[in-house]
């Protein structure tokens, strides 16, 4: 057993058991906890620049020290990076530097890596890359223009321009066009325009990866879609057009290749393992681009590589998964995507093969601006339905299609109060592992 009551959290599936779960992170001495961003510790909001995180929040990640990491899409530097949000939050630069107040791990899907003194480091990726890259909020920015040139009457040339500022994200290895902004703008007697422009940036994306296969980059990049689909068949991320009720895909994320999650989970996992013997399972150099790309791989890169004495027990923690159902000529079929269902689901198979008893804890981040999510639905349970005095409600239905029951990914603890419900209890397990 991992800790001296084992509250069995990983057999549950949409518990409220919040307690419990301070209480293995508290108690739990060989722990993981990866952990997704935006939507988790922090709230969705249109405008990326916006963001704001809570000061007692990060405090509390130096509490666990080498048993936490960060797994985002977004980036740990740049006017929108991570590092600047905290920074801002203790309007003292050099006092988050000093203290180590950054939060580690691993950022724009994995390619970039942090300690928590803001040491970066982009492993494997070349210049010619990096090139690429820089160019690529321009040419986002150039087609906004080009877009909304046909539309004169939507915008004039402030709004749009403060749109556009909003809406394209140089971030230095993952530039992404966030439509949130123009999705509220627009509204809904404007939908067709919104769902023209979601095409738009999609044929962008397109044009980019043939650009790069013609400057010889031809397996360097990919794109991906937040949220989406989950995955067509020639492996590509599927786009979610917007509908009556949501704004479907915001994000397109030109990425990296090899900057999935997933294989972020094994970077995570191969310096945690240094941290705890001085020992790198896969080498020091290892990196989220010398990750095998198949889920099964990755898994079996794991189980081959990694002593199973020295396995953590690991809690994944995101707010991002998707399901959604097509009526097809063999009957209802399920698209399930979202940005954190694969590593969540590696973390769950690991938990199976290694005996650990990983935790998926689930964000519940619907009731941010980002209007994209489907919220939890609660049940309040009468007295003679309670297991004890402080059970008041009960999740009856997922973040997924409510008639999708083969979901192989099981959420075994679910915050409905979104990320500052999440908060409290990392707040709270954080203090009584610091008193121990």
């Amino acid at each position: 057993m991992n800790t001296p009551t084992d509250y069995l959290l990983h057999r549950d599936t949409l518990s409220l058991k919040h307690q419990e779960l301070a209480l293995t992170l508290a108690n739990t001495e060989n722990i993981l906890i990866i952990q997704d961003l935006d939507g988790v510790c922090m709230g969705l909001v249109k405008d990326p620049l916006k963001r704001t995180i809570a000061k007692e929040y990060v405090a509390a990640t130096r509490s666990f020290q080498s048993h936490f990491y960060v797994l985002t899409n977004g980036e740990h530097i740049g006017r929108r990076g991570v590092n600047g949000i905290i920074e801002r939050a203790f309007q003292d630069r050099l006092k988050v530097k000093e203290e180590g107040l950054f939060l580690p791990g691993l950022a724009a899907g994995g390619i970039q890596w942090q300690d928590n003194y803001g040491n970066i480091d982009h492993i494997g990726v070349s210049e010619a890359e990096l090139s690429f890259l820089e160019a690529v909020p321009v040419k986002i920015e150039t087609r906004l223009k080009e877009f909304f040139a046909r539309y004169p009457e939507v915008f004039n040339p402030a709004e749009l321009e403060a749109c556009i500022q909003a809406t394209v994200l140089k971030n230095k290895v993952s530039p992404t066009a966030n439509l949130n902004t123009f999705y509220d703008r627009l509204g809904s007697d404007r939908r067709d325009i919104y769902i023209s422009l979601q095409q738009a940036m999609q044929d962008l994306m397109a044009e980019l990866l043939l650009e790069a296969k013609q400057k010889g980059l031809e397996d360097s990049f990919f794109v991906h879609y937040a949220p989406n689909l989950g995955k067509g068949d020639r492996g590509n991320e599927i786009l979610w057009p917007a509908s009556a009720e949501n704004s479907g895909t915001t994000d397109f994320q030109f990425m990296l290749v090899g900057a999935v999650k997933e294989a972020g989970v094994v970077v995570i996992l191969n310096k945690y393992y240094h941290y705890q013997i001085g020992e790198y399972p896969l080498g020091k150099d290892f990196n989220i681009r010398a990750a095998v790309q198949q889920k099964q791989d990755l898994f079996g890169l794991i189980k081959s590589n990694f002593d199973p004495q020295i396995m953590p027990k690991i809690v994944g923690v995101g707010d991002t998964v998707t399901s959604k159902a097509e009526t097809t000529d063999n009957g209802l079929e399920f698209k399930r995507g979202g940005s954190d269902r694969n590593f969540l689901q590696l973390i769950q198979d690991l938990s199976a093969a290694f005996d650990t008893g990983n935790i998926i804890t689930y964000i519940d981040s619907s009731g941010g601006e980002v209007k994209n999510r489907k919220p939890l639905q609660l049940a309040k349970l009468s007295d003679d339905r309670r297991e004890n005095v402080t059970e008041e409600f009960k999740v009856i239905q997922g973040p997924g299609d409510d008639r999708d029951r083969e979901d192989p990914l099981k959420l075994n603890v679910v915050f409905p109060g979104g990320h500052q419900d999440y908060i409290k209890c990392f707040v709270r397990a954080a203090k009584m592992r610091a008193s121990k």
